[in-house]
């Protein structure tokens, strides 16, 4: 359609809302489908946020706000910042919007010059690489270890041109649920310091989500020398199960901030009002609910491990973080799915997982590294069950 703006072709639907939109409508039709694409907590947001909300509803704060954020949630965010992460950022240099993912929209469309490289490391969530085309940009991708999922020092430095302008990270990660040690993150620091003109734009979100003895970090917390030219990116949604709250937020520098503002203030305006206040209590309220909720992520995914590398041709690392997986299904490959099909890609797996079997879950070419798949486990563990026992059989019944 000529009317639609050329650079809508440059990108495509999140293929992770596609794969929901596809199990609700066959369930709708009454399959019985379970599905494991979102990444979204299936615990309740905390009672004693769901209150501050409600107080600030009855107090008549349901007015416009401050364009990037009210100022009681930018200094709840600056002790965040400081407490958790040793970062020490003024007001000035935090910003709020509606989700990280409009925090990240917001940088890109804010800096992106036509030909500025944005460097991605797969597999990454699949939104990076799209909104740096529509901001202008050229994503460049670089492809991390197969079995580890991160990218090495040497692969990150072979990528960087004159022309690159940001490095994305996102650790622990969406979709692998890898996360970089500080040994790691030292590592590609060291080069991101031998090129001062690339920023880092690092994607928090599930930094609470760890397990065993990792220990998360952020790049400008174990490279100081990188924190004039790092945004800091990080949220509610994930850790205090507050995805439908949108709340998102940053630091980072101040003129940087400032243009994010002004990229807000010609879109969506403020983020919602009372979203902020509970924010403001998820930030500065009782912490204790997150270790609890870590131990039943940490079950689900030795569960959702173990049964995995029971399924014939599957190979399912141990993620550090997140609550996903992201295994391989490159054994399956080649082989005929009950419906007469072969398999020839992971996408076909998935397809064919999904019609046979009521199982759905995200390809992994999706996040530009396959033959691979997504299983988010943020579910419960009876339906996590029952869908291993599924994919188990869907993978004994291939020929």
């Amino acid at each position: 359609m000529a009317f639609i703006a050329d650079a809508l072709a440059r990108v495509k639907p999140s293929a992770t809302i596609a794969v929901t939109n596809k199990a609700r409508e066959l369930k709708a039709a009454g399959r019985d489908v379970i599905g494991l694409g979102a990444g979204e907590p299936d615990f309740d947001t905390p009672e004693n946020v769901k209150a501050a909300a409600i107080q600030a509803i009855q107090e008549g704060k349901t007015k416009y706000t401050a364009v990037d954020g009210i100022p009681e949630l930018k200094a709840a965010i600056a002790g965040k910042f400081k407490r958790e992460n040793g970062l020490t950022y003024e007001t000035g240099q935090i910003t709020v919007g509606t989700g990280g993912k409009q925090v990240l929209y917001n940088a890109l469309i804010a800096t992106i010059n036509p030909g500025d490289e944005v460097i991605i490391p797969t597999p990454y969530w699949v939104s990076y690489p799209d909104m740096v085309l529509l901001a202008g940009g050229e994503p460049v991708i670089v492809e991390a270890d197969k079995t580890t999922f991160k990218i090495t020092p040497e692969a990150l430095e072979a990528a960087i041109t004159p022309k690159t302008k940001w490095v994305i990270f996102n650790s622990p990660s969406n979709p692998s649920g890898a996360g970089y040690s500080r040994a790691d993150l030292k590592a590609i620091t060291d080069v991101l310091m031998r090129h001062p003109h690339v920023w880092v734009m690092t994607d928090d979100m599930y930094e609470h989500l760890v397990y065993d003895d990792f220990e998360f970090t952020t790049p400008a917390q174990v490279e100081p020398g990188l924190y004039d030219r790092t945004l800091t990116v990080n949220g509610v949604s994930k850790a205090y199960a507050m995805t439908g709250w949108r709340i998102g937020y940053a630091g980072g520098p101040a003129e940087l901030i400032k243009a994010m503002a002004k990229i807000q203030s010609q879109s969506t305006s403020n983020p919602c009002s009372i979203a902020q206040w509970a924010a403001v209590e998820a930030l500065n309220g009782p912490q204790d609910f997150i270790p609890a909720n870590n131990e039943v992520f940490k079950g689900r995914r030795d569960l959702v491990v173990s049964m995995l590398n029971q399924a014939t041709g599957i190979d399912c690392p141990v993620p550090e973080g997140a609550f996903y997986v992201f295994p391989s299904c490159a054994g399956t490959i080649g082989k005929t799915a009950p419906s007469g099909k072969v398999i020839e890609s992971d996408e076909d797996f998935v397809t064919e997982l999904l019609e046979t079997e009521g199982v759905a879950v995200v390809h992994g070419s999706a996040f530009g590294l396959g033959p691979n798949f997504r299983i988010s486990y943020a579910t419960s563990t009876e339906a996590l069950e029952k869908a291993c026992e599924r994919i188990q059989r869907f993978c004994a019944n291939l020929k």
